[in-house]
């Protein structure tokens, strides 16, 4: 999840604040580059400014009294690496990462362990080869007068004269699937960007807060989020949203926005999460670390950490996969043309 100019003005503005005051640099600590001082060191830096320990009722000081025995003063940096990276996957957290030169931990339990309900063979399918692509956006009118939109990933960037252009030139259908299935995430500003094209008013959409201490329920009062109404090319007929457990961070953030915009349905599965704002530090061997210090809320100031829910629960059918069909997308098109 990347900032944008939007979220700087106000949100890093309070985050840097409030991070000040909680500084996680392992120096501070002088912990001596040892394995026992680089594990006690990230220990310490989550410990100090982890954010959702209370909220996934994790006991840190368990995890602790667990994987510290293990570390030995002659490991080797990659039996050193493998322990702490397991310890950091007890927070359930893809946006948690340690960084070394020869390697990445991670954590993707919140898609691995769910069906993928995704198929790209069968999307391109429907996209065939006469596609078009402006924004980073693959788009296609397909015979029912339905448009259709995939998005890989908020990475790639989402102009407005891109969107002026895919939302011209979709005008004529009854209306939109816009597919984020097993995107990842990426910029902010393309979230904020695209779902101003279907707000026609200024709009609460959620709220974030952040550390303003040490203790692991030390957070700051909740701030507004609000998406502006674009002054641009507005879209004013349903759009159906199709979503899957790979929808993570900056999608899960979008996802969790255009559930408030008028005309729209999430259709699919309950998206991934990633919903806590990432800073790093460093160890004192160099290695970095990657945690959510800031959890975001959707506008009933409900957590979106673990994913949001979609309107409407659907599994692709093993009828439809076999005969090359996406269950998401048929209920889609049946829904648009339905209500016309």
């Amino acid at each position: 999840m990347k900032f944008n100019s939007g979220y700087l003005l106000v949100w890093l503005t309070i985050l840097l604040v409030g991070f000040a005051s909680t500084s996680c640099d392992s120096n501070e600590f002088n912990y001596e580059n040892n394995p026992h001082g680089n594990f006690d060191a990230l220990w310490t830096i989550l410990d100090k400014n982890y954010c959702f320990f209370e909220y996934k009722n994790i006991d840190w000081d368990s995890v602790r009294l667990s994987y510290r025995p293990r570390v030995t003063p002659n490991m080797n940096n990659d039996a050193l690496f493998k322990l702490m990276g397991e310890m950091l996957s007890e927070l359930r957290d893809g946006h948690v990462n340690l960084m070394a030169s020869h390697d990445v931990s991670r954590y993707w339990s919140w898609k691995e362990e769910y069906p993928s309900n995704f198929n790209i063979d069968i999307v391109d399918k429907y996209l065939s080869t006469d596609y078009s692509i402006a924004s980073s956006m693959k788009y296609k009118i397909l015979e029912d007068n339905v448009g259709y939109i995939y998005y890989g990933s908020f990475s790639n960037d989402a102009s407005n004269s891109g969107l002026n252009q895919i939302l011209n030139r979709l005008a004529i259908c009854n209306g939109i699937i816009l597919d984020v299935r097993n995107n990842g995430g990426g910029s902010l500003s393309n979230v904020d960007r695209i779902a101003s094209r279907f707000f026609n008013e200024r709009t609460l959409v959620g709220y974030i807060s952040h550390k303003i201490g040490t203790g692991h329920n030390d957070f700051s009062d909740l701030y507004p989020k609000y998406i502006e109404s674009s002054k641009q090319i507005r879209y004013q007929k349903p759009l159906y949203i199709i979503t899957n457990r790979g929808c993570y961070s900056a999608t899960n953030e979008f996802v969790s926005t255009m559930k408030y915009a008028p005309r729209v349905t999430v259709v699919g599965d309950k998206t991934g999460g990633g919903s806590g704002f990432p800073f790093s530090s460093e160890l004192p061997n160099g290695w970095s670390v990657r945690f959510s210090t800031s959890p975001t809320f959707n506008a009933e100031k409900q957590h979106i950490e673990f994913g949001v829910e979609p309107d409407v629960k659907l599994d692709m059918k093993y009828s439809d996969i076999n005969e090359m069909k996406d269950t998401y997308i048929e209920y889609a098109r049946r829904e648009i043309n339905q209500s016309r």
